[in-house]
C-alpha cells in the first residue's frame, strides 16, 4: 500500500470551502483505487494566521511542510490584511520561493462551450498548458526594503540561465507527452532580460528536435489568446507574464473557478486553484470548487504516476461528465449550483 501524507492549507476567504470539497472528491477517488491511501492534515497559513499569531507563514511551518508528500492549498490573503508597506500578504508566493517550486503549471481546458465568453467554432475546443517560471522574473526583489522617502520605486526583471533553462526544459518535457509544440512568450524586442530568456529557450529547443516551437511577444499573445486559443499546446513564459496570461486564459474557459494549478519543484509540490480568496462570497456556498478539485487530480498524478494516475483520471472524467449537462453550473458560470451541489454531482459521477 502506497501511503501519502498531504498538508491541507485551507487559508482564507473561500479557501476552506473549496479545500473541503477537493479533499472529499480526492478521498472518494482514492477509495476506488487499490494500493494507494492518503491522509490529510490541516495547517493554518495565511492572513487569518497572521491576525491570530502575527505571522502568516512561520519558519517552523515551512520546515514542517517539507515533511509532507504534497501540499493542497485553498486560497490565501485578504484585501484588508496588509504589511506596513501597503502590499497584501502572499504566503502562497513565499511557499513557492522557499521550496523552490519553479514550475507554475496552469492547465487550461474548456469543458462546455457555454462556459466561454467566446463563440466556439464547431469542432474546436480550448485545451493547453501554460507554464510560468515561478521563482524569479519581475517578482525577484519584491521583498527588498524600500526607502519610504524616495520619489520613485523600481522592480527588477531577473532572468538567470539556470532559471530559464529549467523552466524551458520542463515545458519541452510536458510537450513530449502532448501535441509536441511549445510557444515561448517574451518581450525580446524591447527587454534585454527577455532576449536572454529567448536565447536560452533556443538553446534548449535543440535538445528536442521532435517538438515544434514558435515565439510570440507578450502583447501579441494577449491578442492571440482571444482570437485563436485553439492553436496552442504548451506555453512557457516569465513570472509576471505568466501571472497575467494565466488569468486571461482562465477567462476563456469560464473563469478562475475553472483554473487548477500545480507549483512544482525538484523535491516538493503545491497544488491549488488559481483564484484568490473572494472574501465577498466566503461562507455563502457560492464558491466554485472545480479548480481545487482538478488541482487535487494533478496532485494524485504527481504523487504516483501509476495508481495516482487512475485516481486523477477518475476525477477529471467525473468533472467532465458533470459539466456535460449545461444546467450543472455554479454561480460564477451563470448557474445556481452551490459549492456542495456541484461537489455532490462530481462525487456521484465518480462513483458511477
Amino acid at each position: 500500500m502506497a501511503h501519502y501524507n498531504i498538508a491541507a492549507l485551507p487559508g482564507d476567504g473561500i479557501g476552506p470551502e473549496v479545500t473541503d470539497a477537493a479533499c472529499r472528491v480526492v478521498r472518494s477517488a482514492v477509495d476506488r483505487v487499490e494500493g494507494i491511501d492518503l491522509e490529510f492534515e490541516n495547517i493554518s497559513v495565511g492572513a487569518g494566521e497572521y491576525l491570530k499569531n502575527g505571522d502568516p507563514l512561520p519558519d517552523a511551518t515551512v520546515q514542517r511542510l517539507k515533511t509532507f508528500d504534497a501540499i493542497l492549498l485553498g486560497a490565501m490573503g485578504l484585501p484588508d490584511v496588509r504589511w506596513p508597506n501597503g502590499v497584501e500578504m502572499t504566503p502562497q508566493i513565499d511557499i513557492r520561493e522557499k521550496l523552490d517550486l519553479y514550475q507554475g503549471v496552469r492547465p487550461i481546458k474548456l469543458y462546455h462551450p457555454l462556459h466561454s465568453p467566446l463563440r466556439i467554432p464547431e469542432g474546436k475546443t480550448i485545451e493547453f498548458v501554460l507554464l510560468r517560471e515561478n521563482c524569479e522574473g519581475m517578482f525577484s526583489n519584491r521583498l527588498e526594503e524600500r526607502d519610504d522617502k524616495a520619489e520613485f520605486a523600481t522592480d527588477v526583471m531577473k532572468v538567470t540561465r539556470h532559471g530559464a533553462e529549467r523552466i524551458c526544459r520542463a515545458a519541452f518535457e510536458i510537450a513530449k507527452g502532448r501535441r509536441k509544440h511549445v510557444t515561448l512568450v517574451d518581450k525580446a524586442n524591447v527587454l534585454q532580460s527577455m532576449a536572454f530568456f529567448r536565447s536560452v529557450f533556443d538553446a534548449v529547443s535543440l535538445d528536442y528536435p521532435d517538438v515544434e516551437t514558435d515565439r510570440v511577444y507578450v502583447d501579441a499573445m494577449a491578442l492571440f489568446l482571444v482570437q485563436d486559443p485553439y492553436r496552442f499546446d504548451v506555453i512557457v513564459t516569465e513570472n509576471i507574464f505568466g501571472d497575467i496570461l494565466s488569468d486571461q486564459a482562465a477567462g476563456l474557459v469560464g473563469g478562475m473557478g475553472m483554473a487548477p494549478s500545480a507549483d512544482i519543484g525538484d523535491d516538493f509540490a503545491v497544488f491549488q486553484p488559481s483564484h484568490g480568496t473572494a472574501p465577498t462570497i466566503a461562507g455563502q456556498g457560492k464558491a466554485n470548487p472545480i479548480a481545487t478539485i482538478l488541482s487535487g487530480a494533478l496532485m494524485l498524478r504527481w504523487l504516483d504516476p501509476e495508481k495516482g494516475e487512475k485516481g486523477a483520471s477518475m476525477i477529471e472524467n467525473a468533472v467532465a461528465k458533470t459539466l456535460e449537462n449545461p444546467d450543472n453550473r455554479t454561480f460564477d458560470l451563470g448557474g445556481s449550483h452551490s459549492t456542495s451541489d456541484i461537489t455532490d454531482l462530481i462525487v456521484s459521477n465518480l462513483q458511477s
